[in-house]
């Protein structure tokens, strides 16, 4: 009997049920036999091909890697039996005196970077054996010497690949799939467990996995149903050899979605689970199918480099021969499942079809919603059509435009701002900057822009040059946080300027845990503001090019914004609904969630309605922050800076390309506050939309 789940529709799961109909059409045609979604722990869609079914099991091939070789090493080190970073000689003692041998750690057995030299032939010769109308277990079969003992087991796998398998490298210096590595893992942890009650991996992952997780011993099988004995050791393949229901393999993929949680139970600490699901330090992967392979955790592919675009950067994977498929992705709170065939007949194993038909696929069925509800003060919002959206000219037609465009209401009456790669406005600069700043004077309808030369001006494009993310003007005093100040895309910084961007001062301290902070706005030289702090948010990363999960919000005494042992971070909402705060940042807790998609964004306060106005990016690539001619945004209000927080407007793909930034300057804002200008940096210009807000004025 088949392992039971609960459904839901796709719709409910903000997944379209005709692309996913379309996805299995695809892969369907394509040999393949299961596909299984399950989204918040419902099955929404699950297809099986000509004589298959729920309760059939489907060969395994190198998913067992995951699924056997690093379950089984979770475990043992949960259970304190063994460490990543230990020698694997600790636990194969033939080794210790083996010059390279001896270096080998359980890490790179499970990455694949300890250099014992893998079981096969190239990638091209496998390919020409499948040409040749050969399988590849076939082939295995007819390897040579100590390559083809393994694959025939003589006298068992084990053994070659222990005593006969050489390193081709210095351990921990580069990549290279290895089978015998994975073996070695499976013979490590096996040595571990001799003085515990489940002395076999098998054994191990029933007691501790199967059965708690309600998968019967009909529904999987692992390690060639065999166990070899081998000095004393009952040792079970972990590289293949494997088969599973397609439910089983997503019951898996489940509890590692919830950390190692299920039915109220933990099973896996978590800390482990983020452990191997950590590329930690490693090489860079060699290329297969003309991509480059994804990183590796601990015996999972992970998309932490984002190698694979379309999907959020916490997804990862477990992959084998014929793209046997587990495929988890937390921040969607979504399980896939994928078996047949290859899906690309001249491959045994890549990427490109899997992550074509199959990651992509699910992408594109992915229906972004917003994560609060509809505001009950701001009940509609009317953008002014294409052709009224106002553009500058960025420092002459012929040259590149610019993005970022943050800003504040300084005391002169005119509005200040920075932009980024390009050259800003007239006069124009003879280089490309990397940061530039400029003033803006009049208003929405009929404004100009004009450089500021400035000592904080660089010339480091992308990730590599510092960038405005937010501007204040406090008083006559200009505030600016920098962004990417590690040179790297990471880390904030605050600088000060006394004559309005021409030269700058900086703080002798970064926020290392903030890529993207930006100042709430007020009126005018920030007269207006709620109390004498100064209020800060940023997404919850280190990395202004990296999605978080959910943005941090602080604050700071006006006259401090400098001291940065003043600073205090919301931790959460009190039972009355008040703010609760806390100097110590590694308490902050999350002002906004929205998992997946949170990344740069701007604050403004609307005096007119009393509302917070925040702008945040979004895209339908959840992985990419170039929104600049395509992708979309969510607008949120609030009656305060901590929420609560509803929704204005959302949309995946706005009718223009909305840029990397957005923000609402409180010089033009209607005095009602009904009228709004949206400051955006759509196609790399600074460009100007009008919008009408709808008021329900009785919920104000």
């Amino acid at each position: 009997m088949a392992l039971v789940f609960p459904t839901a529709s796709p719709v409910e799961h903000h997944l379209d049920a005709q692309k996913l109909e379309a996805a299995w059409a695809a892969l369907a045609a394509r040999d393949s036999k299961t596909f299984l979604v399950v989204c918040s722990d419902k099955i929404v869609f699950e297809r099986y091909g000509e004589d298959w079914h729920a309760d059939k099991r489907h060969y395994s091939a190198s998913l067992a890697k995951a699924l056997v070789g690093g379950l089984s090493l979770l475990l043992a080190i949960d259970d304190g039996l063994i460490h990543p970073d230990d020698l694997a000689s600790q636990y194969i003692p033939q080794w210790r005196s083996d010059p390279l041998k001896a270096k080998i750690t359980v890490r790179q057995l499970a990455n694949h970077t300890s250099g014992l030299e893998d079981a096969e032939l190239t990638n091209r010769d496998r390919e020409e054996i499948l040409a040749e109308g050969k399988t590849l277990s076939e082939h295995h079969m007819e390897l040579p010497g100590w390559k083809g003992a393994f694959w025939r087991q003589e006298p068992d796998p084990f053994t070659p690949a222990r005593d006969d398998a050489p390193v081709t490298f210095e351990p921990g210096s580069r990549y290279a799939y290895s089978n015998t590595g994975i073996g070695m893992l499976s013979y490590a942890v096996t040595a571990a467990l001799k003085e515990t009650s489940q002395k076999d991996i098998r054994s191990l992952l029933r007691a501790r996995i199967m059965q708690p997780l309600g998968i019967g011993d009909a529904e999987w099988s692992i390690g060639y149903n065999q166990i070899f004995e081998v000095d004393g050791l009952p040792l079970v393949a972990s590289w293949g050899g494997g088969s599973f229901t397609a439910r089983a393999v997503a019951r898996i993929g489940q509890l590692l979605l919830h950390n190692g949680e299920w039915d109220n139970r933990q099973i896996i600490n978590p800390a482990v689970v983020r452990m191997a699901l950590n590329p930690a330090a490693m090489p860079t992967p060699e290329r297969c199918d003309g991509q480059p392979w994804p990183l590796s955790g601990l015996s999972f592919w992970l998309n932490t480099d984002g190698v694979w675009p379309e999907l959020p950067r916490d997804a990862f994977a477990g992959a084998g021969a014929g793209d046997q498929t587990l495929l988890v992705i937390p921040s969607l709170d979504l399980v896939a499942v994928r078996n047949g065939g290859a899906l690309d007949p001249n491959k045994s194993f890549g990427w490109q079809a899997r992550e074509e038909l199959l990651f992509n696929a699910l992408a594109e069925a992915r229906s972004f919603r917003a994560p609060y509800p509809p505001s009950p003060v701001i009940t509609d919002i009317a953008w002014a059509p294409v052709p009224q959206i106002a553009r500058l000219s960025m420092g002459g037609k012929t040259r590149d435009g610019s993005d970022n465009w943050p800003m504040t209401w300084a005391d002169d009456g005119h509005l200040y701002t920075a932009y980024g790669d390009g050259y800003g406005f007239e006069p124009g600069t003879a280089e490309k900057l990397g940061m530039g700043f400029a003033v803006i004077a009049g208003g929405p309808e009929n404004f100009t822009g004009f450089n500021i030369r400035s000592d904080a001006e660089n010339s480091g494009y992308g990730a590599k040059g510092a960038k405005s993310s937010g501007l204040l003007m406090v008083n006559d005093l200009l505030y600016l946080w920098v962004r990417n100040a590690d040179g790297d895309g990471k880390t904030s910084r605050l600088g000060w300027s006394h004559d309005k961007a021409k030269s700058w001062q900086w703080a002798d301290w970064t926020f290392a845990e903030f890529g993207h902070p930006a100042f709430i706005t007020y009126g005018q030289h920030y007269a207006g503001a709620r109390d004498h702090y100064i209020y800060i948010a940023s997404h919850d990363d280190a990395s202004a090019y990296v999605n978080a999960n959910s943005f941090a919000l602080m604050r700071v005494p006006k006259d401090q914004l400098r001291q940065r042992d003043a600073y205090e971070f919301f931790q959460a909402l009190d039972a009355s609904g008040r703010p609760t705060w806390s100097p110590d940042i590694a308490e902050r807790g999350p002002v906004f969630e929205h998992h997946g998609q949170c990344r740069r964004s701007s604050i403004s306060y609307n005096k007119g309605l009393g509302r917070y106005l925040w702008w945040q990016q979004m895209t339908v690539d959840a992985s990419s922050t170039d929104t600049r001619f395509k992708g979309g945004f969510g607008l949120y209000d609030a009656p305060e800076p901590w929420g609560p927080w509803t929704t204005v407007y959302f949309t995946q793909n706005w009718d223009v390309g909305p840029g990397d930034l957005g923000c609402f300057p409180s010089k033009w804002m209607s005095e009602d506050g009904q009228t709004v200008h949206l400051v955006f940096a759509g196609s790399d210009n600074f460009a100007v939309r009008r919008a009408e807000l709808s008021v329900d004025h009785s919920k104000k």
